[in-house]
């Protein structure tokens, strides 16, 4: 099904199209957007990440890969750690903070 609506995507990623093809895009986008943030009764995906508490580890590198299951994360990102606030994934927004045992 992706597939027969290929050629169609294909045209709308053509550089050279017209203005106002290009409003009519950002349009839509717009449309979407605003009906996704118009239910205030569920949290938009920053506020759920912001919910979870930084993850403390003991080493000084952390490697995030987003979720256990491969198929559900996102590549891994190996994360510094030697900054005192939380460092933060660049992909899915977890944070991590070393544990210092003093």
């Amino acid at each position: 099904m992706a597939t027969s609506r290929l050629p169609h995507l294909l045209k709308t990623l053509d550089p050279f199209r017209s203005a106002s093809k290009t409003r009519s895009i950002n349009t839509l986008v717009s449309q979407h957007t605003a009906k996704w943030m118009q239910d205030t009764s569920k949290k938009s995906p920053m506020e759920l990440i912001n919910e979870v508490p930084p993850i403390k580890v003991e080493g000084r590198i952390v490697a995030c890969e987003g979720d256990t299951n491969p198929a559900l994360g996102h590549p891994i990102e190996f994360i510094c750690l030697d900054l005192d606030e939380p460092a933060v994934c660049k992909y899915c927004g977890l944070r991590y903070l070393q544990d210092h045992h003093h």
